[in-house]
């Protein structure tokens, strides 16, 4: 269950049946929580805490002091659910004290190799990172996101839920639920239908969704007029208000 090479701190609070890989260093102030796996050579540090289920490969390093000149050893945290696949090389950072303490993972997260997760991120549930993700600090992705291979979002960006992106895609403003983009920089490409399709959305929601896009996209109304107009959907449209709720709370501005 646990390999002897294997470097646990004796503080550390790991449930009876975690399983720890060779030559993995798992530090003081760390939780991990029933049926969680750790891979070999893994290094979770920090006031981290995890939950159950997870799966942690090879070479990832969980827990470390942010990126960020500012950090001054501040007791801040990373906090990850249950149920979710970490996959080789991935980086997440403690918080920072500048912004809520606290770096967090949600549940059911699908993360692939060599993701960086900077100090300060809040990622939702269910969400998809394909290989080379990398986010600044203070990004907010939402539930059901998925993030092609080698996209790159700048620091306080926002990421709506069910938006999708493109392989090599570059982010310097929110995406708005829903949309699809890709392009350096980003670009809007519609909507995720199949993606909303999948998890249930009925027809009559998408075409919706569909109009309130065409709304923010192509009708040539303004920002402020396209919120408005959005706003008016919702009462025969409930599935808009959490993109009207985005639109009213971004404050980078949206790829547009």
């Amino acid at each position: 269950m646990r390999h002897p090479t294997a470097i646990i701190h004796p503080d550390a609070k790991l449930a009876d049946d975690v399983q720890v890989g060779a030559y993995s260093i798992i530090g003081e102030h760390v939780e991990i929580g029933a049926g969680t796996t750790v891979g070999p050579h893994v290094v979770i540090n920090g006031h981290t805490r995890i939950g159950k289920n997870n799966r942690i490969f090879q070479f990832s390093s969980l827990g470390e002091i942010p990126q960020d000149k500012k950090y001054a050893n501040e007791p801040t945290r990373l906090e990850i659910g249950d149920n979710n696949t970490i996959r080789e090389f991935c980086t997440f950072n403690l918080g920072t004290v500048q912004d809520g303490g606290v770096t967090r993972v949600g549940d059911n997260n699908w993360i692939m190799a060599y993701v960086h997760l900077a100090h300060d991120c809040q990622v939702g549930n269910n969400t998809i990172f394909a290989n080379n993700a990398q986010l600044a600090g203070h990004v907010l992705v939402d539930d059901y996101a998925i993030l092609g291979g080698f996209t790159v979002v700048h620091q306080f960006c926002q990421i709506g839920a069910h938006v999708i992106t493109g392989m090599g895609t570059i982010l310097f403003q929110d995406i708005p639920p829903y949309v699809t983009v890709s392009g350096s920089p980003a670009a809007p490409h519609g909507i995720n239908s199949e993606g909303l399709k999948r998890r249930g959305y009925s027809s009559g929601a998408v075409m919706a969704i569909k109009r309130a896009y065409k709304t923010l996209y192509r009708s040539g109304l303004s920002l402020e007029e396209a919120k408005a107009s959005i706003s008016e959907q919702i009462s025969d449209h409930p599935e808009l208000k959490s993109l009207a709720d985005f639109l009213n709370r971004s404050q980078r501005g949206i790829v547009r």
